[in-house]
């Protein structure tokens, strides 16, 4: 089939209709095989295989569970949040490892804004392997390193493709501050080094829920303190569906005394736009 006339490149175009590869979404997301254990297949509000270099973003509702899995062992999931209705107000690294004195993202840990605000929370991660520190990678890193990192190469940087996403959504290169990584440890040592821990292993899974209306972007790149010399990273699963926010007798609610402030400090933000019941 030839795509030299306007004619033949609308009949390739065509012949795509109903192919099914293995990175792609699921429309509409009810569709997903195998819905989580307990949900039921209507409530799935997005269903995808992010490839290795790939990236995706949606607009989650307040109460949603997010559920990332490292299919093959090699993901790097690079997350940000934004709140959905002023997305000025993101995911700020720094003051979700400083105001809850730990470094290390795991179960409880709430994902504060730069409002001192929670979009997220980690319901359960069986992973145990994720940064906190790093960001994601660059397209100078990338280049340097494996010959190019634009976003169309074979090998993209983390930075590039958070760009295309964020444009999305209207947002500019000045709106993408430094992400949060899944599926890829890193430790600190006594003399202040970091070391690269790599993956827990295929099938380790991260359930996130949302706490306000939020956007999500996500990016599957190798993280930028990987050792290995080839561009190693595996597909990503994104599931999500719709259930409930946490609530102040919830375990997260009151994880520490600085995750229960910050709890607060969402409940009188959603309370002043009648969105927050407790």
């Amino acid at each position: 089939m030839t795509t030299a006339t306007t004619y033949g490149a609308r009949d390739h175009a065509r012949a795509q209709d109903g192919t099914v590869v293995e990175a792609m979404p699921t429309i509409p997301a009810s569709n997903w095989p195998e819905p989580p254990g307990g949900v039921a297949a209507e409530k799935l509000v997005w269903a995808e295989t992010v490839a290795g270099g790939g990236y995706t973003h949606k607009v989650l509702a307040r109460g949603t569970e997010l559920r990332l899995t490292d299919v093959r062992g090699d993901a790097c999931a690079h997350l940000l949040f934004y709140n959905a209705d002023a997305p000025w107000e993101r995911l700020n690294v720094a003051d979700t490892v400083k105001v809850q004195w730990n470094a290390y993202v795991g179960r409880s840990m709430a994902l504060l804004s730069d409002q001192a605000r929670v979009l997220a929370t980690v319901v359960s991660d069986a992973s145990q392997k994720h940064d906190a520190l790093c960001g994601t990678s660059t397209v100078e890193g990338n280049t340097e390193r494996y010959g190019d990192g634009s976003p169309q190469s074979d090998s993209p940087a983390g930075l590039g493709l958070f760009t295309l996403a964020a444009a999305k959504h209207g947002l500019a290169p000045r709106d993408i501050p430094p992400s949060l990584s899944l599926f890829q440890g890193v430790r600190v040592e006594h003399d202040g080094s970091l070391e690269f821990e790599g993956s827990a292993g295929a099938g380790c899974e991260v359930v996130l829920r949302t706490e306000m209306p939020v956007i999500v972007l996500i990016v599957n790149v190798p993280h930028p303190l990987d050792p290995r010399p080839d561009y190693t990273v595996t597909p990503l699963q994104v599931l999500a569906w719709r259930a409930e926010p946490t609530t102040p007798d919830s375990p997260e609610w009151n994880a520490t005394p600085e995750t229960r402030r910050a709890f607060e400090n969402t409940a009188d933000y959603l309370t002043a736009r009648a969105c927050f019941t407790s």
